[in-house]
């Protein structure tokens, strides 16, 4: 993609001060972007605005709270006169909250897991949609999802209200792209598949799951994905190089979708002439 393809956007990026939200807020302002970036903590949300310069808005904020979103939609309104796309990245792993197999799921686990990775999107995307129908113009909504949502790891990835909650990401986006899309309102998602952020500490740091990776994300070495590698996927659907794509599903996963991950990686026979 051309150098340049946001020029003139002014986007939100819900969980943007660190990890993935961090990396695509840096590739929107190095397309031309201006982008106001939520995240929870001021340290953090002080430290990107610092990274990312004059053309960013950094505010702290909780994404379960539905008046963060929008405030800041209504910082991008106020600061760069516009509003064009939001990228809703907030979320993360419940394990600590009380997620893992059902059996082990507990109601506070399930209710905190389900907050920060579906109730925070709703949050963020109505806000989104309510701004644009006030506007000529429509917009894009992009969401994080996880492959985690259809193409299940029970024996290292075995929480079960995070793969609810994603799965849900992927059914809700569908349902609103196909509403508003008369309005030129488009929704798409990217689910990634295991991302080197903070959220994979544990697993990063677990040789066991890391030979696992190896092969269950086979591509590029079998090595676990970098906030980078989603950042294109990312520019393209903020840009109006989608202007024709809505209702899509994308797997930034190293291959995670198509690998049995189970059994040792077997030289292939190439045939002799």
């Amino acid at each position: 993609m051309d150098r340049g393809a946001l020029n003139g956007k002014s986007l939100v990026v819900i969980g943007g001060t660190t990890g993935l939200g961090l990396s695509a807020a840096r590739a929107f302002v190095e397309q031309g972007a201006r982008v106001v970036i939520v995240g929870r903590n001021p340290e953090s949300a002080q430290a990107a605005k610092e990274t990312l310069g004059k053309s960013c808005v950094a505010l702290a904020g909780d994404a379960t709270d539905p008046g963060t979103s929008i405030r800041a939609i209504q910082s991008a309104l106020t600061r760069f006169r516009a509003f064009h796309g939001l990228y809703h990245v907030a979320g993360g792993s419940g394990r600590s909250m009380g997620d893992g197999p059902l059996h082990e799921l507990t109601d506070e686990g399930w209710r905190a897991t389900v907050d920060l990775n579906l109730t925070s999107l709703i949050y963020s995307n109505r806000a989104a949609v309510r701004q644009f129908l006030s506007q000529p113009s429509g917009g894009t909504i992009l969401n994080m999802s996880s492959v985690l949502g259809w193409s299940p790891s029970p024996k290292y990835f075995a929480t079960h209200a995070y793969a609810a909650a994603k799965a849900a990401v992927i059914g809700f986006t569908k349902s609103i792209a196909a509403y508003y899309a008369p309005q030129n309102i488009r929704c798409n998602v990217i689910a990634p598949a295991l991302v080197e952020t903070p959220m994979a500490r544990r697993a990063a740091g677990d040789r066991e799951i890391l030979s696992y990776v190896k092969t269950k994300q086979p591509l590029d070495g079998g090595r676990i994905g970098q906030p980078a590698d989603l950042d294109a996927a990312a520019v393209y659907f903020m840009s109006d190089a989608s202007n024709f794509t809505s209702g899509q599903v994308l797997a930034v996963d190293g291959g995670w979708c198509l690998s049995e991950g189970q059994l040792p990686r077997t030289k292939l026979k190439t045939r002799k002439s």
